[in-house]
């Protein structure tokens, strides 16, 4: 029973710590990383709150030190996907009766634990785990994590005061149930905050969760399912599954009881998923909600009255920081041909000028990226640009796989506007620029629109104000995050809320009320005070 209506403000945003030389977090997090690296885990599944170990293990080992073991963490088969899904169907009635208010306090407890007394830990195995240096670990597994759980009790606290009028001798209200089944939520490795925010936004709404990360990203994964079993989450509402993804999708999307998928991960995987769906749709109970994040080709474009300095430091940020494995990341760049000589000496002094290796040095810049697979496809690219007419390396190139997964920042300058590397995701630390005619402003705009099927996020750098007018109409669909004299990375909780379209995603906008409402089904409900006794109508009587 509610006994009162209860009042979630908006939050603030989670203070970032810097890791100044001297402070007390720097201290705390290189005391983190030694006790993590010291210990090799022994990392279940958890299914209906239990461990579960198979025996079927895999190795963990830091991307940038490839010899070093973290530990291991047991996979599952199709019968391990059934028994979570199970878990989480008996688990459904009483979590979506839990009150409002007690369902809230779970992740804001998770939130405060984040903050401070797993801080460390959340960014210690996200730096490990997935070669993040201390200020993109922070950023992302403490402050985006922390900001999500916050600001979506907020936004769900909103949705819920949201009420329908009524009228004399009627009372209408409207009740906002979860979805009927489980949703399953596909996590990737780039951001932890992600791999938490897509299956705590469908449980916080009343769902239960299967949840599966990307294999990269189970250190980091089952920490935090360790803080929410601590800040008292009921067993089996969300349920953390290590297994291929064709044999999850094989017995999810064939289950009746699936409700909806909360997806981030390649676009190729993504339309496959929803064609299987499409396919299954006469199984289902009813129609899956689909929500996701997909791939980008995300551009800066600057015009001929862009700052140097501001353009060259978008582009070394926007495109290099996390080795550019952000969905968002500077991947194409259009520079002006009055601007091109500066920048490029900005940017190949730049690139010079980045510390590259191991996470633990707090001085190196640049890590490693996640695994063999993405350096082997990285590397082909490049390895194709230094031998093409069509294109010409100003800087980097230089990979190594002795150690770690090391690609050097590389910058590559496109003879044509449609060259390789200015059209296909990459996923790694490789920039390429195109340099046009500085009075062919708006030729390439229409250019930069058609080059990618993507629409995720994009810059414009310009001092005068009406090519930025022009721009932000021109590139209304181009991008679902746009910026203005910054680079295309970095979108905050409550501040930018973040999707895109076209073959990105369907711009639900994780970190907003948007993205909440998608894991709720409305029911309208009426009371009438005194029904009518008779099925006649005034209008029926002619005297």
């Amino acid at each position: 029973m509610a006994l009162g209506y209860f009042n979630y403000p908006m939050p603030a945003n989670e203070p970032v710590l810097n890791y100044a030389k001297g402070s007390k977090e720097k201290e705390v997090l290189k005391a983190t990383l030694k006790e993590l690296k010291s210990q090799e885990l022994d990392i279940p599944m958890y299914i209906g709150g239990k461990e579960v170990r198979t025996g079927n293990k895999r190795s963990i080992h830091p991307p940038h030190e490839i010899q070093h073991t973290l530990g291991y963490f047991h996979t599952g088969d199709a019968s391990h996907i059934q028994q979570a899904i199970d878990a989480a169907l008996a688990a459904r009635e009483s979590w979506s009766s839990v009150s409002w208010e007690n369902r809230a306090n779970i992740f804001l407890k998770a939130a405060d634990l984040i903050a401070t007394k797993y801080r460390s830990y959340m960014n210690g195995t996200t730096m490990l785990g997935q070669s993040k240096n201390a200020y993109q670990a922070e950023i992302d597994s403490a402050c985006e994590l922390i900001d999500f759980l916050r600001f979506n009790v907020h936004f769900l606290s909103e949705i819920y005061r949201q009420q329908p009028i009524s009228s004399p001798g009627i009372h209408n209200r409207m009740e906002y149930r979860p979805l009927e089944g489980f949703v399953l939520a596909v996590t990737p490795f780039n951001f932890t905050a992600i791999g938490g925010n897509l299956p705590t936004s469908a449980a916080m709404c009343g769902n239960v969760v299967v949840w599966k990360p990307a294999n990269t990203q189970v250190y980091s994964a089952q920490m935090f399912m360790r803080i929410l079993q601590e800040a008292g989450l009921p067993d089996g509402v969300i349920n953390l599954v290590y297994a291929d993804g064709p044999v999850i999708g094989d017995v999810c999307f064939n289950h009746p009881d699936f409700a909806g998928v909360h997806f981030t991960g390649s676009t190729g995987v993504f339309n496959q998923m929803w064609k299987t769906i499409g396919e299954n749709m006469n199984k289902y109970k009813s129609y899956p909600r689909i929500v996701g994040e997909t791939g980008g080709k995300d551009f800066v474009l600057a015009h001929k009255s862009a700052d140097a300095d501001v353009l060259a430091t978008a582009l070394l940020r926007g495109a290099f920081e996390f080795q550019g494995q952000k969905c968002s990341a500077a991947s194409r760049a259009y520079i002006p041909s009055n601007l091109a000589a500066a920048v490029k000496e900005k940017l190949v002094a730049g690139v010079k000028s980045f510390k590259m290796g191991s996470v633990e040095d707090f001085t190196n810049f640049i890590s490693a990226v996640i695994d063999e697979r993405s350096f082997d496809k990285i590397k082909s690219y490049i390895d194709n640009a230094k031998k093409d007419a069509n294109a010409s390396v100003w800087v980097g190139g230089e990979c190594d796989k002795s150690k770690g997964y090391f690609i050097q920042p590389t910058i590559i300058e496109a003879k044509k506007a449609d060259y390789v590397t200015m059209c296909e995701e990459i996923f790694g630390p490789v920039l390429t620029v195109y340099i046009y005619d500085e009075n062919k402003f708006e030729e390439t705009l229409e250019l930069v629109n058609a080059t990618s099927p993507y629409a995720l996020t994009g810059s414009i750098i310009a001092h005068d104000r009406l090519a930025v007018e022009l721009a932000t109409v021109k590139l209304r669909n181009a991008a679902g995050n746009f910026y203005i004299n910054d680079k295309p990375t970095g979108a905050v909780v409550g501040q930018q809320p973040f999707g895109g379209a076209r073959a990105s995603g369907t711009n639900d906008k994780a970190g907003s009320i948007l993205n909440l409402y998608r894991w709720l089904s409305a029911r309208t409900i009426k009371e009438t005070f005194n029904p009518p006794t008779d099925y006649r109508y005034p209008f029926l009587s002619e005297e």
